[in-house]
């Protein structure tokens, strides 16, 4: 009998790590009613197209993840517009865990994350070893149901069986700071699905949405990034200076956003021109 010997594809998710490793002000406990679950792993994952979008007879390519579509194009009978779109869209991470989660502040407050940028507690922001940086997940308190939606901006924790390590504003939220840490469900979700959530915080905080295309320590090449924004007849780019010890980040934004169809349709008009995976981030600015 012929054996069939099967090779799963795993395409492992790797990033660089923040020189300083976090123990978290959480103390190490695991409540005894949990039973651990297997080394998180994600698998980067090309979305592939279903099958009514791929038949020339249906003519339909819009793409639904959750209630919001990657980008803002609908019907079309152009099948060689269809294949185009079909070549931005973004490789997405699919991610669902269960786990221990614990929190960081203090200690790690105005200090560098993996991502480059400044760690600030009271963001809604999270560590993690596998997931993409920068990236978005919904994370669930498993023990009262509540939902906070965070941006994977750092590499961690390093501590015990811990899958995640919240910002201090994240954990106030769940209801777990007290505790330090507390069971939770992760899933990973795109920046569309998390706009929503993000609008409502910013909001909350008398702040304006904007997405974020670039972050440079060269001040020539977020003017380089900015000019080519502009040459392509796409809404106007700014660029923004913030300074930490000594060292000065220039962030190429464009908006705010007013909608998630306007968020929409301006990803998928930067993805043509090569622009992929930009971030949305809230500032507030004087007028």
């Amino acid at each position: 009998m012929n054996k069939i010997i099967t090779l799963p594809l795993i395409l492992a998710l790797s990033g660089c790590s923040s020189n300083q490793i976090k123990t978290s002000e959480a103390p190490i406990q695991t409540p005894s009613t949990y039973q651990q679950t297997s080394t998180p792993k994600a698998a980067l994952v090309s979305l592939d197209l279903p099958a009514q979008i791929k038949s020339q007879t249906r003519h339909h390519s819009i793409i639904e993840l959750s209630g919001n579509s990657l980008f803002g194009w609908k019907d079309t009978d152009n099948v060689k517009e269809s294949s185009q779109q079909e070549s931005l869209l973004p490789r997405i991470a699919r991610y669902l865990k269960k786990g221990i989660a614990s929190w960081y502040g203090p200690g790690f407050h105005g200090k560098k994350t993996a991502t480059g940028e400044i760690f600030d507690m009271y963001e809604m922001t999270a560590a993690h070893k596998t997931l993409p940086i920068p990236s978005y997940a919904q994370v669930t308190n498993l023990e009262n149901n509540k939902t906070v939606v965070v941006r994977i901006n750092d590499r961690g924790p390093y501590v015990g069986n811990r899958l995640l390590d919240l910002s201090y504003a994240a954990a106030k939220k769940l209801g777990i700071q007290s505790e330090g840490t507390g069971k939770v469900e992760i899933k990973a979700i795109t920046p569309l699905q998390a706009l929503p959530h993000i609008q409502k915080t910013a909001e909350s905080q008398h702040k304006k949405v904007y997405l974020q295309v670039g972050s440079f320590g060269s001040q020539r090449k977020a003017l380089k990034l900015q000019d080519k924004i502009a040459s392509n007849n796409l809404p106007e780019a700014t660029v923004l200076t913030s300074t930490h010890r000594k060292n000065t980040t220039y962030k190429v934004q464009l908006g705010p956003i007013k909608s998630t169809e306007n968020a929409e349709k301006l990803s998928y008009q930067l993805a043509r021109i090569g622009i992929k995976d930009p971030q949305f981030v809230t500032e507030t600015r004087q007028n």
